[in-house]
């Protein structure tokens, strides 16, 4: 994974460099920086300009909000999840996105030059920075007999993956239902996408590039598959046969680690259950 040349997101013209660039900071953008980001990938989102969830008026139709939610504290809280994951969100707006040395150089309204692996366009106003780097993203519309240039939403697939290697499109940019709650799920998947594509170039078969970011319960890790060596037989026999040893050895450690991972103790899920209240209280009103 690359470094970050810039970490604080400051200007001067100085180049970042980032593993994934997220374009857009509302619930489609946001919810594919989490994924990236807490599966370690150095994450950015650049939010600011035009903004379709700002330009709602109270959101009364986002799971998990029974009478709804203020656009201020949703959009603090997106911004937050995407920090506390270990991402960062900066208010710069992107002006150009360009390919360079395999990968892409994002340049920002404030002066900022990032170089990422990986950029995803998120933002339902944002397209015309992306217009650049496929001539079949672009698409020519009609209206009031003036033609004019717009992001193609058909360009990328259901999965947010596009003809241009390392670019990805989420949430209504990329064509689904502009609702909150329909993005982010979109935008989700994106994420998922990606580090499904991170793994298969670090060597993962189809079989475990599959990625699965949750939390089990630390009594459920029982019989056969509480032990290390089942999983290893296991993962040997539905190996591909193309496989080397070296390639292996590593992923399947990997991803036997991984797994062992996301089981808790009782002791530790009460711990983030109350550590996951205290941080949502912080944004409420709580008088």
């Amino acid at each position: 994974m690359s470094e970050t040349a810039r970490a604080d997101g400051g200007t001067g013209g100085e180049e970042e460099r980032r593993d994934v660039v997220v374009v857009g900071g509302g619930p489609a953008g946001c919810a594919a920086a989490v994924f990236t980001a807490r599966y370690g990938l150095d994450t950015v989102v650049f939010d600011r300009g035009p903004s379709s969830i700002r330009r709602c008026g109270h959101l009364e139709n986002y799971l998990g909000f029974p009478a709804g939610i203020d656009i201020e504290t949703f959009v603090a809280l997106a911004h937050d999840h995407v920090e506390q994951s270990g991402g960062d969100v900066i208010a710069d707006t992107v002006e150009s996105v360009e390919r360079a040395d395999g990968g892409f150089r994002v340049a920002t309204a404030d002066g900022r030059v990032v170089r990422a692996e990986r950029v995803v366009a998120a933002a339902k106003y944002g397209g015309d920075p992306f217009l650049g780097l496929d001539e079949d993203a672009v698409e020519v519309v009609a209206h009031d007999g003036e033609e004019s240039e717009r992001f193609d939403s058909a360009y990328a697939d259901r999965e947010g993956r596009t003809p241009t290697e390392g670019f990805y499109v989420a949430g209504p940019l990329a064509g689904v239902r502009d609702q909150a709650l329909v993005a982010a799920g979109h935008g989700a998947g994106v994420g998922c996408a990606i580090v499904e594509d991170v793994r298969r170039e670090a060597g993962y078969w189809e079989a475990v590039a599959a990625y699965y970011d949750w939390v089990r319960r630390e009594e459920n890790l029982t019989g056969e598959w509480a032990d290390r060596e089942h999983w290893r037989e296991y993962l040997a026999a539905n190996a591909p046969e193309d496989v080397d040893e070296e390639t292996f050895q590593r992923v399947c450690e990997a991803y036997i680690d991984e797994r062992f991972a996301q089981y808790r103790s009782p002791e530790e899920r009460e711990r983030l259950q109350s550590e996951g209240h205290a941080r949502l209280a912080e944004h409420l009103d709580v008088e």
